[in-house]
């Protein structure tokens, strides 16, 4: 269990306005994992605005409600997370923050016990926010990068990806976007294609229902999709309400990470459409690696980390950026040799369970945090 030197429990602060509150990394594995280590946590995230009742205080897990930030609306999110913090950030061991626009705002709050988990490129990712004008991203973007520099004087850092050390200056503690492996899956195979995940024009949206349209004409209306997450942009609604209105797809929209895991298991491959953006080269889509641990082959686009380890455990198929046929030919390659797709599926949950499995990244993160509070915390 961990404890401060009196004895009591460790409590960390996790907070987040962008991010949904059942956000797989966040709420179901490092939450989790530290409530299994025996901390106490204080959840602030946006459940109002996704519709959710804010949780019963329950297993050491208090929940907190936070406006959304999103598009342009982001200001009052910021200000309500900041009044949070101040008033709860002296009474936890560990601030931990999910948003890169938390670290500015909470800034001045003395609180040498925040922790920034960097889970993409900012800079990179402001290419494609439409919500920011097009002539402010460069300057924004560079801007960004120097306020990168002095975040990592004054607070640790966890990094989602080794890629992202090249960024910073000093070293930083690596919490990969490891997933939870299942026990057991049924094998691959059948004719449903699956994809999880927020749904952008950014992340293929238009592409995989076109990939849809191709493999279900292809295989004579066999082959369809479903797709679990939510729209985050106009065209990727329109996009996804088509497809279901022709019968070539199924839009389940948001559904918990256990319901959202399940509808993966026994598909015959997972859609990983990702654009060729910045934001997207130095990371690995955890999409992919979560196809591979339920033991279905991914299609995934050659972003670099993402094509490496497909092509390492030849686990599923790359496919050229913005190529709709090349990915439905795939799919309709697997769907007529499934001991292939079956095979292909346990190669991959073979290398992610040695390289991507939660139960070794979980201790890893705990004792990342448990060594920030023993350094910083307010109450020791």
């Amino acid at each position: 269990m961990g404890t401060t030197p009196l004895g009591a429990s460790l409590r960390a602060l996790v907070v987040t306005v962008v991010h949904h509150p059942e956000d797989s990394r966040i709420r179901h594995r490092e939450i989790s994992a530290l409530l299994a280590a025996g901390w106490q946590v204080t959840y602030l995230a946006p459940f109002a605005a996704h519709d959710l009742p804010v949780p019963e205080v329950a297993g050491g897990l208090t929940c907190v409600d936070l406006p959304r930030a999103s598009g342009r609306d982001r200001l009052g999110a910021a200000r309500a997370a900041r009044a949070s913090v101040r008033q709860l950030a002296p009474d936890h061991d560990v601030v931990l923050v999910h948003d890169p626009e938390l670290v500015p705002a909470l800034a001045g709050l003395g609180g040498r016990h925040l922790v920034w988990d960097v889970h993409e490129d900012p800079a990179g990712a402001l290419v494609v926010k439409d919500w920011l004008p097009a002539a402010l991203r460069r300057p924004v973007a560079a801007a960004w990068r120097g306020a990168e520099r002095l975040v990592e004087r004054r607070h640790p850092l966890l990094l989602a990806e080794h890629a992202y050390a090249g960024r910073f200056r000093r070293d930083h503690a690596v919490v990969p976007n490891a997933v939870v492996v299942p026990p057991h899956v049924p094998p691959a195979g059948g004719a449903r294609l699956v994809h999880v995940g927020n749904l952008t024009l950014a992340r293929g949206s238009e592409t995989m229902v076109e990939v849809a349209r191709l493999a279900h004409a292809a295989s004579d209306g066999a082959i369809t999709l479903d797709v679990v997450g939510p729209a985050r942009d106009e065209a990727s609604r329109s996009a996804m309400a088509a497809g279901a209105a022709e019968g070539v797809l199924v839009w389940h929209g948001f559904q918990p990470a256990d319901r959202a895991m399940a509808m993966v298991d026994g598909a015959l491959a997972g859609l990983a459409l990702l654009r060729d953006l910045p934001n997207y080269r130095g990371s690995m889509p955890t999409k992919v690696v979560e196809y591979l641990a339920h033991g279905v082959p991914a299609i995934t686009t050659p972003l670099p980390l993402a094509r490496d380890l497909v092509e390492e455990c030849r686990g599923g198929v790359v496919v050229p950026f913005d190529d709709p046929q090349a990915a439905a030919d795939a799919a309709v390659r697997l769907w007529r040799t499934p001991d292939e797709a079956a095979a292909m599926g346990e190669r991959g949950r073979d290398l992610v369970r040695e390289r991507y499995d939660w139960a070794k990244g979980g201790p890893a993160f705990v004792a990342a945090l448990t060594e920030v509070a023993a350094a910083r915390s307010p109450r020791l």
